[in-house]
């Protein structure tokens, strides 16, 4: 018996489909650029008026101008923001096919020297913030018609998530080591429930949190040299060298994949 032919071009293809980008930063911003020109509609949630418009204007053009970009001025900082950042989703381009949370942040620090304080805002913006996205997300998707596919979501988690660091990272480490074991209970929690949650682990992509790990001054070329020894490929990342994996698990052709962290790190975890 001859297998039927699978057409591969409608595997990657998400044009028409609804997406919500939560954090606009250098990855946020990357994949929904990404996103727009492939003619997707968009809402954008992040802090700060004219950074929602600036990058509003960047993704329309992008898209063509052919969709209008929708911006939520809003942070998923509680239930409450959550909720109203994917009721605006939704009220601006209907039921919500994708969503793609980018937030993040790190104070580094010894344990022995590091706060409480610091400790628990850095779990809230790697961990929190997500569960309360997702939380959102999960409510709408209960009542998301079934006939517009699998619903997917992708998280931005790090190989720090799954090694450590012996330079102050413990509570970025356990922020991203507990995201990820968030993803796998989604994958299980939401698989009977067509939608499927999975992440993107990096390691060093340049951004302006990152830039000075790619300059030439010190301690930047000292702590890259000292990666770069674990990095087979040779080379820290650069956003576009991610993208290309988000769009897989936003599109059909991750349909049988949920609960997975998907390493991009140049062969980092492999080494």
């Amino acid at each position: 018996m001859t297998a039927p032919a699978l057409n591969t071009q409608s595997l990657f293809d998400v044009s028409g489909k609804t997406a919500l980008i939560v954090g606009t930063g250098t990855l946020g911003l990357a994949g929904a650029m990404a996103l727009a020109a492939s003619g997707v509609r968009l809402t954008i949630a992040d802090k700060g008026a004219e950074r929602l418009a600036a990058a509003a204007a960047e993704l329309s053009a992008a898209g063509g101008g052919v969709h209008e970009v929708a911006t939520v001025e809003k942070w998923p900082e509680s239930e409450a923001d959550a909720e109203a950042i994917v009721d605006a989703a939704v009220a601006a381009h209907g039921p919500i096919d994708m969503m793609f949370v980018a937030l993040g942040w790190n104070d580094v620090g010894y344990i022995e020297n590091q706060s409480f304080e610091t400790w628990n805002k850095v779990i809230t913006a790697n961990l929190h913030t997500y569960w309360l996205a997702c939380q959102a997300a999960g409510r709408h998707f209960a009542h998301r018609p079934a006939s517009r596919g699998r619903a997917k979501v992708v998280m931005v988690s790090s190989t720090r998530g799954r090694h450590g660091l012996p330079s102050g990272y413990t509570a970025y480490c356990a922020s991203k080591s507990g995201l990820e074991g968030m993803v796998r209970a989604l994958g299980c929690e939401w698989a009977g429930k067509n939608a499927n949650a999975n992440a993107i682990g990096p390691t060093v992509f340049r951004s302006p949190v990152s830039e000075w790990m790619f300059s030439d001054k010190e301690p930047g070329k000292s702590v890259r040299e000292t990666m770069l020894e674990r990095i087979p490929y040779g080379r820290l990342s650069e956003a576009e060298d991610l993208v290309g994996t988000i769009l897989y698990l936003l599109s059909p052709a991750s349909d049988y994949m949920t609960g997975q962290t998907l390493y991009v790190d140049g062969g980092y975890t492999a080494d």
